[in-house]
């Protein structure tokens, strides 16, 4: 008897996932994290206005949820001030950055990305044979320069670049990237995955016309809106391009619930205000406990802290497992120099104080 007959690509591929999951952790630690700052969720929660709106929904979760997200799309073009056929909703920017890929990626194209960043995105490419060109982090931060010099040479289909960045917490300005935009090769699209836009200094988001074709952007309501687990993003782009997601997606695949916390969330912009001036003050504090212990806070435009240990990814690695063994949840970028670092997430008050017990312990077990 035999088994599947896998494509010569997927058997090629690794079973593996770019995160371990907190929950998966825990299962294999047998016990609860006290503090769960690693997967840059906003504790803080959704809008009360959201919970209540799904709560309502739920009774309505018999029916499939609207394949055209029409009430949805046309507030956030509202929002944004532009058409409804400039916006595309999806399962969060990791689903709608698999149908992009479908869409535009054969076996053998050429894409251009950073080294160290967002990883699923890379796993996108490797799931439909494209080849990845990384250009290297300059200073902490993406380097527009860098990863446009690389695209005049590889002539790729995409070029991703998020701002601010994940997983260093950097941004540019909006300038910076409005210049690179322009620098665009022709033939190629800008992904410009702006997950952390809503918690970003002013100033960092760029002026774009919807129908530019050189980019899409990435946005999502798992960040600042506190949604991440109903799966909640959404693409900005030209009108065709917008189209062209309706020959891949899933048309159902956004359920009843989601669409309706989004819509309450969206309306509810004095909430995210509220979440702002709380992911600021959780980033000083954090900032704060990583000096009292001799290391070197980056500059945050995000819901995270990125820290450096002042060594290297072993030992910030170490640091990362003392932490974990203490029962606080955090995560580290995969490629050096970057991984000389931990990341954490923004919490509440009494997590951060479960971090701040934790981190001078971890420490001494990682020199020792």
């Amino acid at each position: 008897m035999t088994g599947p007959r896998y494509t010569p690509l997927t058997a090629s591929l690794p079973a593996t996932v770019p995160f371990i999951g907190p929950e998966t952790q825990e299962r294999a630690r047998h016990r609860a994290f006290v503090a769960r700052l690693g997967a840059n969720e906003s504790v803080f929660g959704p809008s009360p206005r959201a919970i209540a709106a799904m709560q309502a929904a739920a009774a309505d979760a018999w029916m499939y949820g609207d394949p055209e997200n029409h009430d949805l799309r046309h507030a956030l073009a509202a929002f944004h001030r532009c058409g409804a056929e400039n916006i595309m909703v999806g399962e969060g920017i990791d689903g709608l950055l698999g149908y992009l890929v479908r869409m535009l990626v054969s076996p053998g194209d050429a894409v251009v990305t950073s080294d160290g960043a967002y990883p699923t995105f890379n796993f996108h490419v490797a799931g439909f044979g494209g080849t990845l060109h990384k250009a290297p982090y300059v200073g902490d931060h993406e380097d527009p320069d860098a990863l446009i010099a690389l695209a005049r040479t590889v002539r790729p289909k995409l070029i991703y670049l998020a701002n601010p960045d994940n997983p260093m917490g950097s941004h540019h300005t909006a300038e910076r990237i409005t210049a690179m935009i322009e620098a665009v090769p022709d033939g190629s699209l800008l992904i410009l995955d702006e997950a952390y836009i809503d918690l970003a200094p002013a100033g960092t988001s760029p002026d774009i016309a919807p129908e530019d074709p050189r980019v899409v952007r990435m946005r999502t309501f798992s960040k600042g809106y506190g949604l991440a687990g109903a799966r909640i993003g959404y693409a900005i782009g030209a009108a065709p391009l917008i189209t062209a997601f309706n020959k891949v997606r899933n048309h159902f695949g956004m359920s009843r619930i989601s669409q309706a916390g989004a819509l309450a969330a969206l309306a509810d912009q004095p909430y995210l205000t509220e979440v702002k001036t709380r992911v600021a003050r959780a980033r000083d504090r954090i900032a704060a406990i990583a000096r009292a212990n001799g290391l070197t806070p980056l500059p945050s435009a995000t819901n995270f802290v990125t820290i450096d240990c002042g060594a290297d990814g072993a030992f910030a690695r170490r640091t990362l497992n003392a932490l974990i063994a203490r029962d606080i949840f955090v995560r580290m970028p995969f490629v050096a120099p970057q991984d000389r670092c931990i990341r954490v997430s923004c919490g509440t008050d009494a997590m951060l104080d479960a971090f701040a017990l934790a981190l001078p312990q971890a420490l001494a077990e990682a020199k020792a």
